[in-house]
């Protein structure tokens, strides 16, 4: 089962290096970043399964992330928007 996770893990990491490399849209890239993010969280926990049980710290280091995540995105979609704005004046 931990392969299937794997593999999951794998695919979204490459649809997200395809979308954010592939697009111009900012709000587009914040949202590939985002995919990649949580496939890299999928493989941590997924990792964190041995044969000696759960390891913690994998779980920790994925809860941090999340927080970081939710946080970075804030602050990115506020300077997406601030952008979008700018430019929105200039070209008046």
């Amino acid at each position: 089962m931990s392969l299937f996770y794997a593999v999951v893990s794998a695919l979204l990491c490459g649809m997200a290096l395809i979308g954010l490399f592939r697009t111009d849209d900012l709000v587009r890239r914040i949202v590939a970043l985002n995919v990649l993010a949580s496939a890299t969280f999928l493989l941590l926990v997924t990792l964190a399964r041995t044969e000696a049980g759960i390891d913690p710290v994998p779980h920790v280091m994925v809860l941090t992330g999340i927080v970081v995540a939710v946080s970075t995105t804030a602050a990115a979609l506020g300077l997406t928007i601030r952008a979008h704005e700018r430019r929105h004046e200039e070209s008046q």
